[in-house]
């Protein structure tokens, strides 16, 4: 049966293949004239006569192999296929889109791990630097260590060993969380059975570097600070240049050797406290090797080590301060509560569900989580029908699932999924374990590789967000960032449920990996969707005897040498994601122009500079990313890709800007829905009446506005605006440096009604008066320069609010115009129902003042400033968990008091909020 299914795959694969080579390859009708109709079709058939021919033998043989299939299926007697035990039980018919709109918007915060409170508190206890913060009933006024405690501040390793599935990476993760605030800089890094130190040094090196070379140091505690610290930030983004030797800094970036790189992380970690942590180590050598790459005595220093192996977890205790944990299955109530916190099941329902259900996981968490996300994908299931699941997967009402027994769980709930969402979560595997990966860059490839279509009324990208929606519910994904809008920014996947998503797409030949964190046996046939996660040359010579013909989607992580001969030349790819690769070179470019089939193309954070004019040629492109490079401008070719549906340029936190084509013409790129980080400047030849034509635009970012009052340019532009507003824009950004036309936006006539986010940043003295409007409007950010208690009151009549906030960036903008801003701020007593996150950013931020039953829904409060000139009312803020403050480093002696006293305050208080103290310097 599996067999016929696999040849059943393979055909289809090779059909779909055929039937894009004729597309490409035969794609113009040779038409003309009446009266050369007969000479223009006779020399048509002569010059295609090759691939013509080609095409059609391949069309025979297809045939041919398609009847073979059916006869040996008939010969042998294979039936249709029958639903097994897992997925007759009440297997999901169907998916209902409707179900899986995200409703409610929230943030991730710092959570604690369920039924481990008493050992988050021990191993909180000897996380600490000093006093606990986070333990705060038992820490003392006096902030001098006990001599005990003294002895802790020492290099300490944290072994944490336990089975898969078990929750080390849990406990581990809200160790860090917790407590990464404390140190001067810190790391994560996933090493599994074969990472090479190399690309372990090289994650490490990558993460605590550009913390203080980009300005975002942290300090080594909470409220503190000393000038030696100070120093060291002001002068951290000339360390690199001072520890990689003269001509080598290129080769330490790129991976150099083991000997550059550790010494490079040890050189910029010497003196500095660290908070690092290493995932799944499988063997004790490689941890002899990371050890020996860090510092050999750093004070106050942490590192934690998770792995499944009692060996390893000894060859982390070396010394005194060294701790080794091993984690164990949960038991008495914990596995209920962690079932019924997960699954978020309403009471009518959760009495439906047998105790069974999460008895039978014995106390595994990653089994009871995996369960909890089954049972709520299955709300309306009867409690006979669960005692029927159970006893599919336990036969014996009187045992529970040893600890292979999760893949059998896992097994289940896959095969319980649509068929769909199946095809979508087999996709997960691309991606390298460990890693944080943007869910629109995941939903963006679903749709380019045909996953996913039009259902319920909905449009395709509102499609692949219920799906992706789903696969969180299900516990498949966890969500670890969330936007400003209350979405989910970026995912992970368990190691465990994605080392058996990677088994069953090996399995079908949907996805095949090389290199990474798997070692995984060389495809026997054509090689489909490649994934290259790691550049080691034993990886190489593999890949040397693989049929690359086939690939249809091209996914690299590190270098583009690792590929086959340094080349792109793969004839059918319709994606090509490029994310974040070194060594990107012209020649490549030109090699992607070639890919005709193409629909998606990620190029973010690479070398290129430059997009070559040939890129007309890719006539099926819908998704072109060029984030975070070197492009300035976009060819005026670029405007005959009709099937253009996002693009994606500029650079967010620097502002830098892309060019549009001046031949933005009405009859061209009408499918386009995003157009983001692009600038309209003076003197531009650009057309902005032209997007009047774009109506299906749901997203408009300009990330650099410079244009005359009176001009044509401003005419256009507001009334681009207002008329767009009418039809599908979602989201409106404007970045606006010099002109006034964010002040001109208060004469619309027509508000942009439809819109959930928009952001002005620039002059803007008053609040548009149609901005209470905006009845849809989830996130918003505003200038601070309209900060005022009446805009506050205004504001807060926006019932779906969900983030508000108020930037100023000293570098680009008058500090005059500072003082449109009141010099205490009190926030309505009233309104703001739905706001759980508020932020402020500027040089100086004014009083601010909370009334009782202020912003009811608030849960996070973000500052960033160089003098604050005060806060009060925190406590009036009920639903209130975090705040933020980021304190420049050369703040005021008065602010910084400040500042120490609200952090002390908060350790004091273990039921108000958890403060969280960063040190910036721009």
């Amino acid at each position: 049966m599996k067999d016929w299914m696999k040849q059943i795959r393979d055909v289809t694969y090779d059909i779909e293949d055929c039937v894009d080579d004729f597309a490409h390859r035969l794609s113009h009708d040779p038409g003309g004239d009446v009266c050369c109709a007969f000479i223009v079709s006779n020399v048509y058939e002569v010059w295609t006569w090759r691939p013509r021919r080609d095409i059609a033998s391949n069309i025979a043989q297809l045939k041919v192999r398609a009847e073979q299939i059916g006869e040996r299926r008939t010969r042998y007697g294979v039936e249709n296929p029958k639903s097994s035990d897992a997925q007759s039980v009440g297997a999901a018919t169907g998916f209902q889109a409707a179900d899986n709109q995200q409703i409610g918007l929230e943030l991730v915060g710092t959570k604690t791990p369920v039924g481990v409170v008493k050992e988050m508190e021990e191993l909180g206890k000897w996380m600490m630097l000093q006093p606990a913060p986070h333990d705060r009933a038992a820490s003392s006024p006096d902030p001098t260590p006990s001599p005990t405690e003294a002895e802790k501040q020492d290099q300490g390793v944290l072994a944490i060993v336990g089975f898969g599935g078990v929750g080390k990476t849990t406990i581990a993760t809200a160790l860090y969380q917790n407590f990464g605030d404390q140190f001067d800089c810190r790391a994560k890094v996933t090493v599994s059975q074969s990472s090479d130190i190399e690309a372990i040094v090289r994650v490490i090196l990558d993460q605590v570097h550009p913390q203080y070379k980009n300005g975002n140091g942290r300090k080594g505690s909470r409220g503190g600070g000393t000038s030696e610290k100070n120093r060291l930030m002001a002068s951290i983004g000339n360390l690199w240049d001072t520890v990689v030797p003269k001509g080598h800094k290129e080769d330490v970036q790129r991976g150099g050797s083991t000997s550059e790189l550790t010494q490079a992380l040890k050189k910029h970690l010497e003196g500095q406290s660290y908070l690092i942590l290493v995932d799944d180590v499988w063997s004790a050598s490689m941890w002899d090797k990371i050890k020996n790459s860090l510092p050999t005595i750093n004070k106050g220093s942490r590192i934690i080590v998770t792995t499944r192996f009692q060996a390893v977890a000894s060859a982390c205790k070396r010394s005194k301060g060294d701790r080794i944990h091993k984690v164990v299955v949960l038991s008495d109530e914990k596995p209920r509560e962690l079932f019924m916190a997960e699954s978020k099941m309403g009471n009518e329902n959760h009495n439906k569900v047998p105790p069974r259900l999460w008895e039978m996981c014995g106390g595994l968490p990653l089994a009871i989580v995996t369960m909890a996300g089954h049972a709520a994908c299955n709300p309306n299931r009867e409690e006979d029908e669960w005692k029927k699941v159970c006893s599919s997967l336990v036969p014996d009402s009187s045992k529970a699932l040893a600890q292979e027994g999760v893949t059998r769980i896992l097994s289940h709930c896959y095969n319980d999924m649509p068929g769909e969402i199946k095809t979508c979560s087999l996709y997960l595997c691309i991606f390298p374990k460990g890693r944080k990966i943007s869910r629109k860059r995941l939903t963006r490839r679903w749709l380019a590789e045909g996953f996913v279509s039009e259902k319920d009324g909905l449009s395709v990208e509102d499609v692949a967000e219920t799906y992706f929606n789903h696969l969180v519910k299900r516990k498949i994904i966890r969500a670890v960032e969330h936007s400003s809008n209350g979405k989910v920014k970026s995912y992970q996947v368990h190691d465990m449920v994605l080392e058996y998503i990677v088994s069953k797409a090996s399995e079908e030949n949907f996805v095949t990996v090389v290199g990474g964190h798997w070692i995984m046996a060389p495809p026997s046939n054509k090689v489909r969707r490649l994934s290259l996660q790691g550049g080691e040359s034993k990886h190489k010579k593999a890949m040397e005897s693989m049929n690359f013909s086939h690939v249809r989607s091209l996914t690299l992580f590190g270098s583009l040498a690792q590929l086959p001969s340094n080349s792109l030349k793969f004839g059918i790819v319709q994606v090509l994601d490029l994310e974040g690769c070194k060594d990107f070179k012209r020649q490549h470019a030109k090699e992607i122009c070639k890919m005709l089939l193409l629909k998606y193309l990620s190029l973010r954070r690479t070398e290129i500079d430059k997009i070559p004019k040939k890129i007309e040629k890719l006539q099926y492109l819908e998704t072109i990313d060029i984030r975070e490079t070197n492009v300035k401008e976009l060819p005026n070719n670029i405007c005959v890709l009709e099937r253009l549906v996002n693009i994606l340029g500029g650079n967010k936190r620097t502002r830098k800007a892309l060019k549009l084509p001046e031949d933005l013409k009405k009859e061209t790129m009408k499918s386009l829905r995003i157009l983001s980080g692009i600038e309209i400047v003076q003197g531009s030849a650009v057309s902005v009446a032209d997007l009047h034509h774009l109506t299906d635009l749901r997203k408009l970012a300009i990330y650099k506005l410079s244009i005359q009052k009176g001009s044509k340019l401003f005419s256009d532009l507001s009334s681009s605006i207002e008329y767009l507003g009418g039809y599908s824009l979602h989201t409106l950004i404007i970045d606006d440096q010099s002109s006034e036309f964010l002040t001109s936006l208060n004469a619309l006539s027509s508000p942009p009604k439809f819109l959930n986010a928009l952001e002005l940043s620039g002059k803007l003295v008053e609040l548009p008066q149609w901005i209470t409007e905006l009845d849809a409007l989830t996130k918003l950010t505003l200038s601070v320069t309209v900060l005022a208690t009446d805009a506050l009151q205004r504001l807060s009549k926006l019932q779906k609010l969900f983030s508000l906030t108020f930037s100023l960036t000293s570098a680009k903008q008058d500090p005059g115009n500072t003082a449109h801003s009141d010099r205490e701020i009190i926030a309505p007593a009233s309104g703001f129902e739905e706001l759980k996150l508020l932020r402020f950013s500027a040089p100086c931020v004014p009083l601010l003042s909370f009334p009782d039953k202020a912003m009811p829904k608030l849960e996070r409060l973000e500052l960033k400033f160089s003098n604050l000139e005060g806060m009060y009312g925190i406590e009036n803020l009920e639903d209130l968990k975090e705040v933020h403050l980021r304190v420049h480093d050369e703040a005021g002696d008065v602010t910084k008091f400040m500042v120490d006293d609200m952090a002390s305050a908060a350790r004091k208080d273990d039921k108000g909020p958890r403060i969280i103290v960063d040190q910036y310097h721009e």
